[in-house]
């Protein structure tokens, strides 16, 4: 039973993480591009309020342009949803704490005042206290991640991909066909 959870969890995370990430890196994508926008992507991803995250990675890629790397940032930001639940908590008292604000009671009693619309101004309070822990937080989240995965992504680009990273050269589809049948000694037509 259990070695049957363990399988299917590796296959998951095989089908969902580490074969899209393989993809990424196998198309020769600058490793400071990969890095920022894996950076980027759950950086946004650990924002605290659910569900809001691929909408801020959407307007982030639609404003950063090439800049942002989108499948990079995209796939960061479904790695950091775990890491989300676990920092809301951190970003509430965070927020808390800048304001001086009081710290909102996280128990059960407080859970069923919030379903029975009770604690509705606490409620708005804790989440705004939380999104301004988030805010603080972003540019060492950011920096930090950028200075972990700029190695990171300098090797593996080197070790998996197949072509040199080169983000100023655009090849159209003719150009690399033609390369490819070059490359395989294949005669142009």
């Amino acid at each position: 039973m259990l070695n049957q959870i363990g399988t299917k969890i590796g296959s998951w995370t095989r089908n969902k993480i580490v074969d899209p990430l393989f993809q990424i890196l196998q198309r020769g994508a600058e490793p400071k591009q990969l890095a920022f926008s894996a950076a980027l992507g759950i950086t946004l991803g650990v924002f605290p309020i659910c569900g809001v995250t691929v909408f801020l990675c959407g307007i982030a890629i639609a404003l950063l342009g090439s800049f942002c790397h989108a499948p990079t940032t995209m796939l960061a930001n479904f790695i950091a949803t775990p890491i989300e639940l676990s920092l809301m908590i951190p970003f509430l008292r965070l927020g808390e704490s800048i304001t001086g604000g009081s710290h909102f009671p996280l128990t059960s009693d407080a859970l069923k005042k919030v379903f029975t619309g009770e604690a509705s101004k606490e409620v708005l309070l804790s989440i705004f206290h939380a999104m301004l822990g988030w805010l603080v937080a972003v540019p060492f989240i950011l920096a930090g991640l950028y200075v972990v995965f700029l190695p990171c992504f300098t090797i593996l680009v080197r070790k998996v991909s197949t072509r040199p990273p080169s983000p100023k050269t655009l090849l159209t589809p003719l150009t690399e066909i033609s390369q490819i049948s070059n490359a395989t000694g294949c005669t142009k037509l």
